[in-house]
């Protein structure tokens, strides 16, 4: 379940006028752009922004592809008819962005210049506002639906890129899934004509309660009064371990022979350190069905595997269990099994 929280962003910074852009991808790599400008009397500056969001990483001499603006860039149109092609001539190359460079991105600039009027859906801006924490300690995310691509920071801290404006195909979508046989990238399809990813998650420990700030650099244009932070509310905690589960990663380190006497564990933790197991919703150490939320026991499963769950679960913020059957019993020699347990926190 989320819960939205709402705050209008008041204040922006924008960079230079955009002529136009364009965007490739995997599919139409290789992306010519002709963009109309307005040129003054006396020197003219041409910036070209390129952005690269993930690179081939498999095929013939994919290292051989290339990535970014490989031109050739000419200037068309003169009074002649005739065009100018610019790619020798002298061009000056900078990683990153000068507001970043400026410290735009902490929120502490002071290049940033407040407006009457928030400009949207206008690429290559700048966006900064402030905020107070969602109340409680639920998990919380940022909305981006409203806007297109860039960048966002909290408090200085990135959060990460988003692209909501990226929308996946509306067909090939399945309502049923079934990942056995050849792969193939077509399987399980889910959320056609969505976004890949709209919600982003914010660590709690980089908010405070108050005086919050939230920089976006907008790079395709978007409506930043769209934003809006979420909460998400945990109904169940769930973790589903088979007998055959690799040991937990802090047992690598031991001896051989301990390890063999190890089993893989089952562990469970609440979100929040002020939360404890309240109740069991479902144990099963057998062959169990289903996925969370939806658990159910198979054609065997140990009649104690709830009451050792609950003794050592209930009441705790944290809890491990062995998956093994001398700590749960063994309803079914001679068969893989599992241990899967769905709890509630408090």
């Amino acid at each position: 379940m989320f819960m939205y929280h709402y705050n209008t962003i008041a204040c922006a910074y924008p960079l230079k006028l955009s002529a136009g852009s364009r965007t490739g991808n995997s599919n139409n790599a290789k992306v010519k752009v002709d963009i109309p400008i307005t040129v003054v009397p006396g020197k003219n500056t041409i910036d070209l922004l390129s952005l690269t969001v993930g690179l081939q990483n498999y095929g013939a001499f994919f290292d051989l592809s290339g990535a970014g603006i490989t031109g050739p860039v000419k200037l068309n149109g003169l009074s002649n008819g005739s065009s100018i092609d610019l790619s020798s001539q002298q061009w000056t190359y900078q990683v990153g962005l000068k507001g970043e460079d400026s410290g735009l991105p902490s929120g502490s600039s002071s290049e940033w210049v407040s407006q009457p009027a928030l400009p949207k859906n206008q690429p290559l801006i700048w966006y900064k506002t402030n905020f107070d924490a969602p109340t409680g300690n639920d998990p919380v995310a940022l909305d981006f639906m409203g806007m297109g691509k860039g960048e966002a920071w909290i408090n200085g801290q990135s959060i990460g890129r988003y692209w909501p404006a990226y929308i996946a195909s509306n067909s090939g979508c399945t309502d049923s899934c079934d990942y056995r046989g050849p792969y193939s990238a077509n399987k399980c399809r889910k959320n056609c004509g969505k976004p890949s990813q709209q919600l982003y998650h914010v660590p709690r420990s980089w908010l405070k309660p108050s005086g919050n700030i939230l920089v976006l650099f907008e790079e395709m244009g978007g409506d930043p009064t769209q934003l809006a932070f979420a909460t998400r509310k945990m109904g169940s905690l769930c973790s589903h371990v088979s007998d055959s589960h690799p040991l937990p990663m802090d047992m690598w380190g031991l001896d051989s022979k301990t390890r063999r006497a190890s089993n893989p564990t089952l562990s469970l933790s609440c979100p929040s350190p002020n939360q404890v197991i309240s109740s069991i919703k479902f144990a099963s150490f057998g062959t169990p069905l289903g996925t969370c939320g939806s658990f159910s026991h198979g054609r065997c499963s140990s009649a104690k595997a709830h009451s050792i769950v609950q003794k050592v679960c209930v009441g705790s913020t944290s809890c491990s269990i062995d998956v093994s059957t001398k700590t749960l019993g063994d309803p079914c020699k001679g068969v893989k099994k599992s241990l899967a347990v769905e709890v509630s926190c408090a």
